[in-house]
């Protein structure tokens, strides 16, 4: 049994509503998504016991009503776990991974900036990617979002 192969097992045996669940896109990929309530289980375990101990980004999706966060944590062996959860758009926080991967701050923050995502406990800091100056609320990479948003934000700030 490879590695990957490994990891899925432990993860279905450890995680008993992870059965079936999680896939393996190819070897050394594995691929899963957990309900936001249990996200931080599945994760604390595959950061500090599997070995998924490297991020590599989070990428954020609009998802339709929820917001997708997709989490890629890397092990030294070349392994990566794809870990996706989803919240709510209507401002449901996510807990910050800060206290595990300080330098995920900025990809939580890039999230925050271009699909309007909260994350509870994130640090103070700088609006990023989107410029000094951006209204408030406009989110630029929610499907629901269009230039003429933005021009009328302007035109309310003047």
């Amino acid at each position: 049994m490879s590695d990957t192969e490994k990891a899925k097992h432990t993860l279905e045996s450890k995680f008993d509503f992870l059965k079936d669940q999680v896939r393996v896109q190819r070897e050394r990929r594995l691929w899963l998504e957990v309900p936001k309530d249990k996200f931080f289980d599945v994760f604390d375990f595959a950061v500090t016991r599997l070995g998924f101990n490297i991020l590599g980004t989070i990428t954020g999706l609009d998802d339709g009503a929820d917001i997708g966060l997709i989490y890629h944590l890397f092990a030294l062996d070349g392994r990566v776990l794809n870990l996706k959860t989803r919240i709510a758009k209507d401002k449901e926080p996510m807990k910050t991974i800060t206290n595990y991967f300080p330098a995920g701050a900025i990809y939580e923050r890039e999230i925050v900036d271009l699909l309007g995502a909260e994350f509870e406990g994130l640090p103070a800091g700088l609006s990023y990617p989107l410029p000094d100056g951006w209204p408030k609320g406009q989110h630029p990479l929610r499907k629901d979002w269009n230039i003429a948003m933005l021009d009328q934000a302007n035109k309310e700030n003047k």
